[in-house]
């Protein structure tokens, strides 16, 4: 069975059951029809580039030594690369000079996926209230983590030559 989402259908309010649809058990509604697929959610991220060092960020609502990067949700009307391109102004306050996709990538324990897209940015620092600290990074000092956005820090660093030393998360 899918993850459910709704008990209940949006649309007319009845009970939602579990229903094979298109190969598959899925919740679904017997009455209007409505099929909850289970569609994953679109997140961009931004590897930022500034002064030469990589900024990791750390959530407010985040363990102490956990630091990643900037992420966030795509909005309606938006492309991935202006999404990723808004959240590192909302987040940071810092502009990007450039950027270029590095890769798509799943991340089913949220049943989201992440388009990560390397950003050059400029500006002063300032943290929005979503985040309680930031460091920069060398480059070279980088250990990706084998999920989400840590595999696309992995394909960054081995695109530039650099070493690819892993951290395991506990």
């Amino acid at each position: 069975m899918s993850k459910a989402i709704y008990q209940f259908c949006p649309m007319c309010a009845n009970k939602l059951h579990e229903l094979q649809h298109s190969g598959q058990a899925r919740m679904a509604c017997g009455s209007c029809n409505f099929v909850q697929w289970g569609n994953p959610v679109p997140v961009v991220a931004a590897l930022v580039e500034y002064d030469g060092k990589v900024l990791l960020a750390r959530n407010a609502a985040w363990p102490a030594h956990f630091f990643a990067l900037i992420t966030g949700f795509l909005e309606r009307n938006e492309t991935p690369e202006q999404g990723a391109i808004r959240e590192l102004k909302e987040e940071t306050n810092l502009d990007a000079v450039e950027s270029s996709l590095i890769g798509v990538y799943p991340f089913p324990m949220k049943n989201e996926v992440i388009i990560c897209y390397h950003i050059k940015a400029v500006g002063q620092i300032s943290l929005s209230e979503e985040l309680a600290d930031y460091k920069l990074v060398e480059p070279a000092e980088l250990r990706p983590w084998r999920m989400g956005t840590g595999l696309a820090m992995a394909d960054w660093l081995a695109a530039r030559q650099l070493p690819v030393n892993w951290i395991e998360l506990k």
